[in-house]
């Protein structure tokens, strides 16, 4: 079984495509097949694995147009193979064309999650880097997850800002998608020594309620994170002993410990 995660938050800067990218590897190396879908026009997660965006002739709005016209393409169409043994769907700035063009076209929350169903039994995990928008894109991401994982800097305001995000959740779920949950909140950038991450998660369980999941493993500041996205590899591999490898590799196995229960 394929387990599809849409890695989510409206706000900018808090560790989306990072996680995406060293989560993915985390579960290859624990012997999970993977793919990694870049849903942003920005293209970072696919700049991040090595790739020029604006050089390739298949992306991820390709995809999406393919599955529209309901045309028939070979399942790994367009999915790229990275060393450290991650697939990913990449993305360019004609992801931003088309979420324009999918105002007109019929049920258009679905496009995403019927291009999925084509290739998600080739996979043990999806997972999904949104862009920092709640548009169209997003509710796409949302409407073919299993999950949501929302990473959330450990900031006041960050966790304020989760208000919108968690009314969309609500909305999909209601609408669109019944069987979406919340896999859990990741709190990344957490400086060495700090209090205010467990301010940061009472200020959510009271916004947000008190069953909501919370990671127990926590992501660590770090410029090892920032070099390796320059380097276009996985701080796994860029820094396999620093404390966000670590972090990442230790974030992998609690989710796939999940599963197990």
């Amino acid at each position: 079984m394929c387990k599809v995660i849409a890695i989510a938050n409206q706000k900018g800067g808090v560790a989306k495509t990072t996680t995406t990218v060293n989560l993915g590897v985390a579960l290859a190396q624990l012997g999970k097949r993977v793919l990694l879908v870049d849903n942003d026009p920005q293209g970072s997660l696919t700049i991040s694995l090595g790739e020029e965006p604006d050089s390739l002739d298949i992306t991820l709005s390709s995809l999406m147009e393919v599955t529209i016209r309901e045309d028939r393409i070979s399942w790994e169409k367009g999915i790229l193979r990275h060393l450290e043994g991650v697939d990913f769907v990449p993305a360019n700035l004609a992801l931003s064309g088309l979420e324009v063009s999918l105002v007109n076209v019929m049920s258009r929350e679905t496009v995403l999650r019927r291009y999925l169903e084509q290739v998600k039994k080739h996979y043990d995990y999806i997972l999904i880097d949104c862009n920092p928008s709640l548009g169209m894109l997003t509710i796409n991401s949302l409407t073919a997850a299993d999950s949501v994982l929302i990473p959330v800097e450990t900031q006041y305001l960050s966790a304020r800002g989760m208000v919108l995000l968690m009314q969309t959740i609500q909305t999909v779920r209601r609408q669109i998608n019944r069987r979406l949950e919340i896999e859990g909140i990741l709190l990344t950038k957490v400086q060495p020594g700090a209090n205010h991450p467990k301010q940061i998660i009472e200020v959510i369980r009271q916004e947000y309620g008190g069953n909501i999941p919370v990671f127990e493993n926590r992501i660590p500041l770090s410029i090892k994170a920032a070099d390796a996205s320059v380097a276009r590899t996985s701080v796994l591999k860029f820094a396999a002993s620093s404390k966000v490898a670590k972090a990442y590799q230790a974030l992998a196995a609690e989710l796939i410990g999940r599963e197990a229960k």
